[in-house]
């Protein structure tokens, strides 16, 4: 029952933590929202379980339970270059790529039980998505006006 509490927990807290970041883009009508980008977290959190699950089983055996977890950053960077578009000179959906690996990388914290790190991280994307905006800006409108 402990292990099931504790999976739940672990599954409940990546939605939590990727639905604040997923949230800010669904706001700002981005193309992957709210759901995407929970779906990308729990996804994560379920493979290092799976893989930490399997190394328990094979115990006897040598094997590695990163190597399974490091194919969620090649997977999740095939699901981040569909939200690249580029249009002439302009590049658009860097940011939201962005988020969506990042969330990734919070499933996988939140499995490994890193719960500092993943919460911490996700206070500082939503900051940096929803302050820092205005930020962004007011330095192209200096810079420009200095055409540099």
């Amino acid at each position: 029952m402990q292990e099931i509490l504790g999976i739940t927990g672990k599954i409940v807290l990546s939605v939590v933590l990727s639905g604040i970041i997923g949230a800010e883009r669904e706001v700002r009508h981005k193309g992957a929202g709210l759901r995407t980008h929970i779906l990308v977290a729990v996804g994560s959190t379920l493979i290092v379980l799976t893989s930490f699950h399997i190394s328990d089983i094979y115990k006897n055996v040598n094997a590695d339970p990163t190597r399974i977890i490091s194919c969620i950053i090649t997977g999740i960077g095939f699901l981040c270059a569909g939200t690249i578009i580029r249009g002439g000179e302009q590049v658009v959906g860097l940011t939201t790529a962005a988020t969506l690996w990042i969330v990734a990388a919070v499933g996988i914290a939140v499995g490994c039980s890193y719960y500092t790190a993943a919460i911490v991280t996700t206070a500082i994307v939503f900051i940096v998505l929803s302050c820092f905006r205005p930020i962004e800006g007011q330095l192209t409108k200096h810079f420009n006006h200095y055409n540099i």
